[in-house]
């Protein structure tokens, strides 16, 4: 998008100087608008009296399909003339918005069309500079949803929700997944869900960064964000626990059936009893989002093949989150090689193993042992590919490694 600046003129002292000045931002904005409207309206003065054909203008003006043009037209035939349109495309045109954005626009909003510039758009472009806002923010601000940008309730939303989010780009990230935000009532859903939040010890950064993940968190009935919380509560986690967002974040929008449901799979595939489950979900609540078949193959592997205990795994369920066949296996197989042939203590951890980081893994157990072990480094990069060398075959693969092994074989 072009800066506005780009479009605004430079209004020449009268006689007192040769030299030009450049308005304020708020005041360019009003006089290149106004400027605007001007010549739409002379435009529409100006034109033949044959009756105005919507659909041929929003393809030839706005740069619609056909096919736009059609849907578009049949919201706004009451149109009789192109003044009004004329000067909502100078208005666009002046915050930088691209012939595409235009369309994009008009095709979303095609009521936009009919509104008055002077009396709704040029007071809502000053209200918004005035609110620190710049030209290219406020153009991606009109993309995003034309039809709230025109009400007046757009200036208080921002208000409340640029400091809530930290910042306006913060805030733009949210509304492109939940736009709602900008017409949901604030004292009556909003605020009240927000107090829910902090009344749990949720930092309003936190709050943020929750509804990336949960856009409507905020705008959702407050009855029903109780009830998330008191669910949050019931699976383990107490609000006193950092761990209270991350596990509000695991049961939204799930019913209690569901979650039910999802306790009873991590039981059955790890063996867990009622406490061992409390004990994972509290240290990671995101394994109540996991698959069904996903955590009944890292049971078989980590159980089964590695030798964990249960109550192992569940006080580290981090392990859980790893790539079975990326990261777990080819590692397992590294360390398990290593033990076999004297090379490391017999009791040294795979828990360790299993959770460094990459560069951590590979300069703690494949370099050490490069002149002894020159295939190591190569057979562990393998691995991590999927084919696993015949001298690291697991005593029980997984079924999904096996198939996955069996189709790169072949290539």
């Amino acid at each position: 998008m072009l800066c506005l600046h780009n479009h605004l003129l430079i209004l020449p002292l009268p006689s007192l100087a040769s030299r030009s000045i450049h308005l304020p931002f708020r005041h360019e904005c009003l006089f290149s608008i106004t400027r605007f409207a001007a010549t739409g309206a002379a435009a529409g003065a100006s034109a033949h009296l044959a009756p105005f054909a919507v659909e041929e203008y929003l393809v030839a003006s706005c740069h619609l399909s056909p096919e736009q043009a059609t849907k578009a037209s049949k919201v706004i035939s009451h149109l009789k003339s192109p003044s009004r349109p004329d000067a909502v495309l100078a208005f666009l045109s002046g915050l930088g918005l691209s012939n595409a954005d235009i369309a994009a626009t008009v095709a979303y909003d095609p009521r936009l069309l009919c509104t008055e510039v002077d009396r709704t758009l040029t007071p809502r472009l000053a209200d918004l500079s005035d609110l620190g806002l710049s030209s290219s923010q406020i153009a991606r601000l009109v993309l995003l949803d034309p039809a709230r940008f025109r009400r007046p309730s757009v200036i208080s939303k921002l208000q409340y929700y640029v400091p809530l989010f930290g910042s306006f780009e913060a805030l733009l990230q949210v509304l492109k997944n939940n736009s709602y935000l900008l017409s949901s009532d604030l004292e009556n859903v909003v605020k009240p869900n927000i107090a829910t939040l902090r009344e749990c010890g949720i930092r309003a950064c936190d709050i943020a960064k929750l509804c990336h993940p949960l856009p409507r968190l905020i705008s959702t009935n407050p009855e029903r964000v109780r009830a998330m919380v008191a669910q949050a509560e019931d699976i383990g986690v107490p609000r006193s626990s950092r761990m209270f967002r991350h596990a509000l974040q695991a049961v939204a929008f799930i019913s209690k059936e569901t979650i039910t449901a999802k306790v009873e799979s991590l039981k059955e595939a790890f063996g867990w009893s009622d406490a061992e489950v409390r004990t994972a979900v509290s240290k990671l609540p995101a394994v109540l989002r996991s698959s069904h078949d996903r955590m009944h193959r890292m049971s078989e592997f980590l159980i089964s093949e590695v030798g964990l205990e249960p109550s192992y795994v569940a006080n580290r369920p981090a392990m859980l989150t790893y790539s079975l066949e990326r990261r777990l296996m080819p590692r397992y197989c590294v360390v398990k090689y290593l033990k076999a042939n004297g090379l490391l203590e017999f009791d040294r951890s795979y828990y360790t193993a299993f959770q460094m980081t990459e560069k951590a893994f590979v300069e703690k157990y494949i370099s050490p042992h490069s002149e002894a072990e020159p295939q190591l480094a190569e057979d562990y990069a393998a691995a991590c590919r999927g084919k696993v060398p015949s001298r690291f075959r697991l005593q029980q693969e997984p079924k999904k490694a096996i198939q996955m092994r069996a189709v790169l074989d072949t290539e």
